[in-house]
C-alpha cells in the first residue's frame, strides 16, 4: 500500500481543522486546509479521483467521498461554507456497493 500521508501533508490534512467550520480563518492561518477547487484538482491529477458521493452536514458543510474507481483509492473531504476543504480520511481498496445493497434488500 503506497503512503498518501506525505501528499496530503502538502495539502494540509487535519481532522480538527476540517471540523473547524466555525473558525475558518484559524484553519487557513495554520495552512492545514486548502480551497476546494485546489483539493479536487490535486486529487484528480495525482490519484484520478472524482466525487462519487456527497452529503450536507447540519452545519452547512459538504462531505464528499472521492474515488478513483478502477485504481481503488478513495478520499473523504469536508468543505466549510467558506470553500475551505480538509482531508478526513484516505485509503485504498474502494469497492462500490451494488445498487440493491445500497437501497437495502428487496421486499
Amino acid at each position: 500500500m503506497r503512503s498518501r500521508l506525505p501528499t496530503f501533508a502538502a495539502l494540509g490534512a487535519g481532522l480538527a481543522a476540517a471540523l473547524a467550520a466555525a473558525a475558518p480563518a484559524a484553519a487557513e492561518e495554520s495552512r492545514q486546509c486548502r480551497d476546494r477547487t485546489e483539493v479536487l484538482q490535486h486529487l484528480g491529477a495525482k490519484y484520478k479521483e472524482a466525487p462519487v458521493a456527497v452529503g450536507v452536514t447540519s452545519t452547512g458543510g459538504l462531505i464528499e467521498v472521492l474515488s478513483s474507481g478502477e485504481e481503488g483509492t478513495w478520499t473523504i473531504i469536508v468543505t466549510a461554507p467558506s470553500g475551505l476543504s480538509c482531508l478526513i480520511a484516505a485509503g485504498e481498496g474502494w469497492t462500490p456497493l451494488a445498487e440493491q445493497t445500497r437501497n437495502g434488500p428487496e421486499a
